[in-house]
């Protein structure tokens, strides 16, 4: 018989995200420090997720986002976090809930996690998602990388970090 409240993959993806969570924590409080940025890959599709619609109409279904030089307000809950980005000059709020996050890279040390995104089952998770910016200064520290070139975010890919054949590509 089985008790499908072991569903060990699920456990463990949960486990994994907790690792994401603290990692933002310590950014949220205390900023970037050294050579680390972060890649987060999230579903746009799912429910829950918040960003502007321009946004939404260039990444339908998977949008990177990279918090590096310029972010603000970064605010992180046990539902998702949310956090400020420039694009085009323009800030944007973006809102993301745990279960949309598809991949974390931190490539200043190596470190990336990959995670499955199930088909929600509902949308009422998402309610106690922060929404609203809170003042923050920019973190401006030191990275490896270049920022973009009008000083807003970067949308990249993740491919490099991607394995295949048990290979780095």
């Amino acid at each position: 018989m089985s008790d499908d409240r072991l569903n060990y993959q699920v456990l463990t993806e949960d486990a994994l995200r907790s690792v994401v969570r603290k990692a933002l924590d310590i950014v949220a409080e205390g900023g970037l420090t050294g050579q680390h940025h972060f890649y987060l890959t999230f579903r746009t599709d799912y429910p829950g997720v918040k960003i502007a619609d321009v946004l939404r109409h260039k990444h339908p279904k998977e949008m990177t986002i990279v918090l590096q030089h310029q972010f603000w307000g970064l605010e992180v809950t046990d539902v998702g976090f949310s956090v400020t980005l420039s694009f085009n000059g323009q800030h944007e709020r973006l809102v993301v809930p745990w279960p949309s996050l598809s991949a974390f890279v931190d490539p200043s040390v190596q470190f990336g996690l990959q995670f499955s995104v199930a088909e929600p089952a509902g949308s009422a998770l998402v309610a106690a998602l922060p929404t609203s910016p809170r003042p923050v200064a920019p973190n401006d520290g030191a990275s490896a990388g270049e920022p973009a070139a009008d000083g807003g975010a970067r949308v990249v890919t993740l491919d490099a970090f991607r394995k295949t054949d048990g290979r780095k590509k």
